[in-house]
């Protein structure tokens, strides 16, 4: 199956149900369908090429679920732009990815431009100007991509420097969406409220899992967390999925009773759900099933626990999900035994086809199992170690790299440094991530200053705040006279981080 008839599929199971719903706009599959088949035309009268990417830089709307879905049966390559990226990152995205063609919106192209004019982007299509877009269209033919082929790029940020794109296949997203699917038993009478970003592989599985299904995703771009609750309540949602920082910022809010009566299941990633949050859930929500998952970029999703062992094991990150293998494997290249820490090693149809134009990084993270597991096959190994218990249950114990995981996004610390260095008088800097009761880290910042510099913490933070998006701003900014070193003479960042592991008050 190819990620563009995921929606044929939702429409046998619900042609005239709802599809898509955005505010008061509600799209039913037929319509839905329909609408794919014109953009995508539509693409190709643009030039669009096989395997030619296609950005989109704008939030959740009717028009940008169509475009991702358009250019994927069109044959090309969707590109999905985190909406809250500042033009440093976009401009990167669109030089490193060769997009040819850029959906947005005429205010993001005009910050775009202040940066200078995005690069080699030949056509752009404005929001705006979507309904003629889409009368360009007809039944003319659509592309032949096959299953192993190309079908998007998701930006995810490295241990070191800019984001980098995974390249997932038409069988990667569909596989992960059949998967996902299968363990929520996702139905047509399902109504999924999309709340994260489609650039995030997170976000982006609320869509495909709900119209695979012939189930109606509600997507909403909130301000404010009482907007969520607000549409549970309004739109009588019944699967809602968040990461940790927004669960808190939820569940300090009253929750109307109907709620209730209406939220069939709830899923969490990108961190651990903390145990008084999975306490205030089942105050609020006693009978709603609670999926605690874990899963990366570059493999979709690779474990969730069952909703009958979260009160037994609360955290545990489960098994695999469908059509995953997961192996715990030692530093000496072996299956760790229970209670002993390995690396959490992900194989099988969800591994995605590497980091685009980066063979260097992708033959470190996509690596062959060893052959004492069996025939040689391409895994993704995660740099994060777990262990399993005795009943074949995962625990997340530590990342092995220096990325900071705040907010449900992993953030290259080098990325916030490069940022750091610009500011005039900045002779050292150091991002860290400490731990943090409501963001699962902050990003701390330690610089010291060229002699006689009046560059202030102030001065930084107003330099982080206009160049970076609101995720990746520290928390705070520490002057030093000197930075701690290591024999080696390089910055001490694990001793920083543990002296700084108390600053918010989390304790190990």
């Amino acid at each position: 199956m190819l990620f563009g008839d995921i929606i044929e599929r939702g429409m046998k199971r619900n042609p005239l149900g709802e599809a898509l719903r955005m505010g008061t706009e509600s799209v039913n599959y037929v319509d839905l369908a329909g609408r794919v088949e014109r953009a995508a035309s539509a693409f190709l009268r643009r030039g669009l090429k096989a395997g030619d990417r296609v950005a989109v830089y704008l939030p959740k709307s009717v028009p940008t679920v169509t475009a991702l879905f358009a250019v994927a049966r069109a044959g090309g390559v969707f590109v999905l732009v985190n909406p809250v990226l500042k033009a440093r990152q976009v401009n990167h995205i669109l030089a490193d990815s060769g997009a040819t063609m850029l959906v947005t919106s005429a205010d993001r192209l005009a910050m775009l431009r202040q940066d200078g004019e995005p690069p080699d982007v030949r056509a752009v299509i404005l929001d705006s100007e979507w309904d003629g877009f889409l009368a360009e269209g007809g039944d003319g033919a659509i592309g032949h991509p096959g299953p192993d082929d190309l079908a998007a790029l998701l930006y995810t940020s490295g241990s070191t420097g800019l984001p980098k794109g995974v390249m997932l296949s038409h069988r990667n997203l569909t596989t992960g969406a059949r998967s996902v699917a299968s363990y929520l038993d996702n139905t047509s009478d399902d109504r999924i409220l999309c709340v994260l970003p489609l650039s995030f592989d997170y976000g982006l599985s609320q869509v495909s899992t709900a119209l695979l299904t012939g189930a109606s995703a509600v997507l909403i771009n909130h301000l404010f967390p009482q907007d969520i609750v607000t549409a549970l309540e309004r739109e009588k949602i019944t699967g809602l999925a968040c990461v940790p920082p927004l669960w808190l910022q939820v569940l300090a809010l009253d929750w109307p009773e109907s709620i209730a009566r209406t939220l069939r299941y709830v899923t969490n990633s990108g961190g651990r759900m903390p145990r008084h949050a999975i306490a205030a859930l089942r105050q609020r929500v006693p009978a709603t099933r609670i999926f605690l998952m874990y899963g990366l970029t570059e493999a979709f999703r690779s474990t969730y626990l069952d909703p009958d062992e979260v009160d037994r094991r609360p955290d545990s990150i489960g098994k695999a999900i469908p059509h995953a293998c997961i192996d715990v494997i030692d530093a000496a290249g072996n299956s760790a035994a229970p209670g002993e820490p390995g690396e959490l090693v992900h194989s099988g149809p969800l591994v995605a086809q590497g980091y685009w134009n980066d063979p260097e990084r992708t033959a470190t993270r996509f690596r062959p199992l060893p052959l004492s597991f069996g025939p040689a096959e391409l895994a993704v190994w995660s740099g994060d170690t777990v262990t399993r218990d005795a009943d074949g249950f995962l625990y997340f114990v530590e990342r092995q790299d220096n990325m900071i995981k705040t907010s449900g996004y992993r953030v290259s610390p080098t990325e916030i440094e490069d940022v750091l260095y610009e500011v005039e008088g900045v002779s050292e800097a150091v991002a860290l991530g400490v731990p943090h009761p409501a963001l699962g880290q902050a990003i701390v910042c330690l610089i010291t200053l060229r002699d006689e510099d009046e560059t202030s913490s102030d001065d930084v933070l107003a330099h982080c705040r206009a160049q970076l998006p609101a995720f990746m701003v520290p928390k705070a900014v520490i002057l030093r006279e000197s930075l701690p070193r290591n024999p080696n003479g390089k910055i001490d960042r694990p001793g920083l981080a543990r002296e700084m592991a108390g600053m918010f008050g989390v304790t190990a």
